[in-house]
């Protein structure tokens, strides 16, 4: 049996790296019966990273070298809405993660968090949907 949820929850920057796994961990934990989480960013300029947990400058560095990748301002899709660079990073970190679980523990390494990364905030409301396999 399979059990699905959506997180919601806001973001405050253009560019931010959101630590959602104690969240993630509350939710294995009350169904313990399962062994993949399955995680999905709700946007196309938002996306899912696992990333060390332990140095706060990582999220920083990331955003950085992504931002040094994919400059604002230059691509063909700016000139709609502006947010081009933010549609390529999200493509490139990639939308969803799959975590194996272990007794209604995931299986992250100890340096490791999981990231809901946001490339085109800030926004009132983020989603990311957990399914539960």
């Amino acid at each position: 049996m399979t059990y699905q949820t959506t997180l919601t929850f806001p973001t405050h920057s253009k560019q931010e790296m959101v630590d959602i796994t104690d969240e993630v961990r509350d939710i294995v934990a009350e169904h313990p019966d399962h062994l993949l989480c399955a995680l999905y960013a709700r946007g196309a300029t938002a996306a899912i990273m696992i990333q060390e947990n332990w140095d706060p400058n990582i999220g920083t560095d990331i955003l950085n070298c992504l931002s040094g990748l994919v400059p604002q301002g230059k691509w063909l899709h700016d000139r709609i809405d502006g947010n081009a660079d933010s549609h390529i990073k999200a493509g490139i970190v990639g939308a969803s993660e799959t975590i194996p679980i272990d007794r209604g523990r995931l299986l992250l390494s100890q340096w490791q968090n999981i990231f809901f990364c946001d490339f085109d905030g800030p926004r009132s409301k983020r989603e990311v949907v957990v399914t539960l396999i």
